[in-house]
């Protein structure tokens, strides 16, 4: 199981009703058939850190995760999510796949996408601040 975490904070001038439209975007990426499970809501972190709200899907394997980062679902939501962030922080993830390689497979898979939507990396570096724990 691979677990993929993302905390975040909302920009200050998303409103009320955009947080509740990007939060029912999260559910919908999280309701694919390549996430095992998920949760979407407030984060319980440290509140220094300025980070409001938490995104976590359980995903099986490798071939899952492949699936998901290309699930039209996923695509479409994200145009909808990203703009609203002011902080993103991506991590750590984690897994109970004993691979010493898995990380670096995460990755490879992470910059095939990249690779393949120069748009999605475009929306990614217009957040403010990105953090990879």
């Amino acid at each position: 199981m691979i677990v993929h975490v993302l905390r975040f904070r909302f920009r200050d001038e998303t409103t009320e009703e955009q947080r509740a439209e990007v939060l029912a975007a999260m559910r919908r990426t999280a309701s694919v058939d390549s996430v095992s499970f998920s949760t979407i809501g407030q984060s319980l972190g440290d509140p220094s850190q300025g980070l409001t709200h938490a995104f976590c899907v359980g995903i099986e394997d490798l071939a899952a995760l492949e699936r998901y980062l290309h699930d039209p679902v996923h695509l479409a939501g994200d145009p909808h999510i990203a703009p609203h962030f002011a902080k993103l922080v991506i991590g750590p993830d984690l897994s109970d796949d004993p691979d010493p390689e898995l990380a670096a497979k995460i990755q490879a898979l992470h910059l095939r996408k990249v690779a393949m939507y120069p748009d999605w990396e475009r929306l990614m570096a217009s957040i403010p601040e990105v953090v990879f724990a």
